[in-house]
């Protein structure tokens, strides 16, 4: 578990990418060790891809941006590649997870490069952070692809995710909290500005948790107990610095797993489009929560908004949403259509237009 209540603010950086040079900037933050330092004049329009490599799956987004503009989607192409499930007892991504990481980034790559993609980054989140060979795997991928995938420390997850969920909703919505479930962690972050005053990262992905703590189908009551009583271990040390921050004027859910657990609840469908207001009330997650752990992962997969590939997983992230909300004491939160990828987007474009010193280039 990692939790950070913010310093003094140091210059901000990319969130990686696929180098030509090596940028200025703090040396200890890989986001900014990787990424192209701006040369010239701001650019206008341009084509940014994000490469994320997920625990349960790769993302190549493509979108159009300017500076002062919101990103607009252009192209979107996922990939399954569960590296959670490709782990020996050691906890090292096997040969067939390192060839099937590896390919994937290649085609990603190709399928950049067909679109257009004027600027490309490349970052690797929890499975890969916490692989015990992850140093020779992002090496042999570097050597294979050309792709410098960066692994993002778990607060800077959190640290994007809500610079994401801040833009989404502007600075009308006060001070924030945002949750997010991953396949291998859970993200949280608080504050009032871009940048937040507490960050955490905790290991309760719902990846994980299922391959660790419910291995039955459906899980055994017993097992969802116990289950319960790790996640709220695990939460209750950052209640207080949340505490400091002070109460959340509005609470924001991202991601899949709060997604497809507001679908469940009756939120309307995502084919509506990113401006439906979409909610998940606690009141309602609980009964949601109690129905899941009690399907079969068939089952599950029959429900609304939740795919085949996700259904054995929603368990476990239906009981992580549960109890953070209720240690929280948060009575509904808000599902935002940005995440993490939009947040590296965000924050790369910031850097193409005003470097390091957060002034304009050229």
């Amino acid at each position: 578990m990692t939790a950070r209540v913010r310093e003094p603010a140091a210059d901000a950086g990319p969130a990686g990418g696929v180098p030509d040079r090596t940028a200025s900037g703090p040396p200890d933050d890989p986001t900014i060790r990787s990424g192209r330092a701006p040369d010239g004049p701001p650019p206008g329009a341009m084509r940014l891809g994000v490469i994320d490599i997920g625990s349960n799956t790769a993302h190549l987004l493509v979108v159009d941006a300017q500076p002062g503009g919101q990103p607009l989607p252009a192209a979107s192409i996922k990939e399954p590649l569960r590296l959670m499930e490709l782990l020996d007892d050691d906890g090292a991504l096997l040969p067939a997870g390192i060839t099937a990481l590896t390919r994937c980034v290649a085609t990603m790559r190709e399928h950049a490069a067909e679109v257009g993609v004027d600027d490309l980054v490349a970052f690797a989140t929890s499975a890969l952070r916490d692989a015990a060979n992850s140093e020779p795997v992002l090496r042999h991928v570097r050597e294979t692809t050309g792709v410098d995938l960066v692994v993002l420390p778990g607060e800077d997850e959190a640290r994007l995710t809500f610079l994401a969920v801040r833009r989404w909703f502007g600075w009308s919505a006060g001070r924030l909290l945002a949750l997010d479930i991953g396949g291998g962690s859970l993200e949280v972050a608080a504050g009032l500005h871009e940048d937040p005053d507490v960050t955490a990262s905790l290991p309760l992905g719902a990846s994980r948790l299922t391959r660790d703590w419910l291995p039955d189908d459906p899980p055994r009551r017993t097992q969802v107990v116990a289950l319960r009583r790790y996640v709220r271990a695990c939460i209750a040390p950052i209640i207080p610095k949340l505490y400091v921050v002070g109460e959340p004027t509005r609470a924001v859910a991202t991601s899949k797993t709060f997604r497809s657990l507001a679908r469940v609840a009756g939120a309307a469908p995502y084919s509506r489009g990113p401006y439906v207001r979409r909610v998940l009330r606690q009141d309602t997650l609980s009964e949601v929560t109690a129905r899941l752990c009690r399907l079969s992962e068939a089952d599950r997969a029959e429900l609304p908004g939740v795919s085949a590939g996700r259904a054995g997983q929603l368990a476990a992230g239906a009981v992580v949403a549960e109890e953070v909300m209720r240690l929280l004491a948060v009575d509904e939160v808000a599902i935002c259509p940005w995440a993490l990828r939009e947040g590296v987007i965000l924050r790369r474009l910031d850097w193409l237009t005003t470097g390091p010193a957060g002034l304009p280039t050229g």
